[in-house]
């Protein structure tokens, strides 16, 4: 550093509505280490979401004020940065280290080291992450402050995989998102609360108000390397199939990305699951509080099927799902949650036009 060099100090950023306070769970430099603007300097966890702290400038990390595992308030001043002409950072850099060769191993060598990692296989305990810590809390929560039931129906979604299989290429070439089958049950799931807004609503702590929701603000659950995290996707219901599949690839890959920001994980009204994505048939998910449902998608597979046609019994290969509906039972009936289920159901067995996909 010089007499021209300049002290920056770093604080704690807005990170959403409502957060003010978050956990340092990482730091990504150590002093004395050169940064480059905009390169992540520290992890912190909220209530809501892990995010990075980025360098507000190029130069050198000359003080960490607040270790790791500290709780610290929005604008809290963490750490200083100097910022360095850029000729001194780049002294800085140090020298890659050379690597020795590795030694040669013998026979006797690796009977001894299997020996000891034989021995060494003891249980392991970890910090459970802020995250994790954070989902298990709401989700326990959730299910002590409603009643949650689900009921599940299957559709046929034979129609649309042919029309999947006709258009998914031109679809890519056109939005540069794949198209699955995913998009389809979301655009028709969000129409089908038009028809049923009780399945788009919210009941306050007393149980005395229901809150019925004009917009549909979509919750997308997504399996991020963190925990599960379900960013929003708001005014769904104006949205196309395009659209959709587009802000379903673009959420997800924030969360697993690790930018996606306070902000778009609240003010969700319904939500939706993919399990199916990872294999399963259908689940029993736990409703996304203050929400009153929430709709699990199974995974798509042929069976057969047998069908009536003018009298005749037929047996075909079908494309089918099981869709699941968790609902609070303390204002949402099973026949409401049937009925909306069936609307959805008939939907998709309708299939959609070409010019849907537009």
């Amino acid at each position: 550093m010089t007499t021209a060099d300049v002290d920056i100090t770093i604080t704690v950023p807005e990170l959403g509505e409502a957060v003010v306070e978050a956990t340092i769970t990482r730091w990504l430099k150590s002093v004395g280490d050169a940064v480059e603007f905009d390169e992540p300097l520290l992890e912190v966890a909220t209530d809501k979401v892990d995010t990075e702290i980025p360098a507000p400038a190029a130069g050198v990390l000359i003080e960490i004020i607040e270790p790791e595992d500290t709780v610290v308030a929005v604008g809290a001043t963490i750490a200083r940065l100097g910022v360095a002409p850029p000729d001194a950072v780049s002294q800085r850099q140090p020298e890659p280290a050379t690597q020795p060769p590795a030694p040669t191993q013998t026979p006797d060598d690796l009977q001894l080291r299997g020996e000891e990692e034989a021995a060494d296989q003891a249980d392991r305990v970890e910090t459970l992450p802020r995250i994790r810590r954070t989902i298990a809390r709401r989700m326990l929560e959730s299910l002590q402050i409603s009643a949650q039931l689900t009921t599940v129906v299957e559709v046929d979604l034979t129609t649309i995989a042919g029309l999947r299989a006709e258009e998914k290429q031109a679809f890519f070439d056109r939005t540069g998102t794949k198209l699955s089958f995913l998009p389809f049950v979301v655009v028709a799931a969000v129409q089908a609360l038009g028809e049923h807004p009780i399945i788009n609503a919210s009941l306050d702590p007393d149980c005395t108000e229901v809150t019925y929701h004009g917009a549909v603000h979509l919750g997308m659950a997504v399996d991020g390397p963190k925990g599960l995290m379900v960013p929003v996707i708001r005014d769904a219901q104006n949205k196309s199939i395009a659209e959709i599949a587009q802000s379903i690839a673009e959420s997800a890959t924030a969360v697993r990305e690790g930018t996606i920001r306070p902000d778009d994980l609240s003010g969700g009204t319904f939500t939706i699951t993919n399990t199916g994505s990872r294999g399963a048939l259908f689940d029993t998910p736990i409703i996304n509080q203050p929400q009153s449902a929430i709709l699990g998608v199974g995974a798509v597979v042929e069976r057969l099927v047998p069908q009536h046609d003018h009298g005749s019994l037929l047996i075909g290969t079908r494309s089918m799902a099981y869709l699941s509906l968790s609902y609070d039972h303390r204002i949402i009936d099973g026949a409401d949650a049937a009925r909306y289920l069936s609307t959805v159901r008939t939907r998709l067995e309708a299939g959609f036009a070409r010019a849907e996909l537009m």
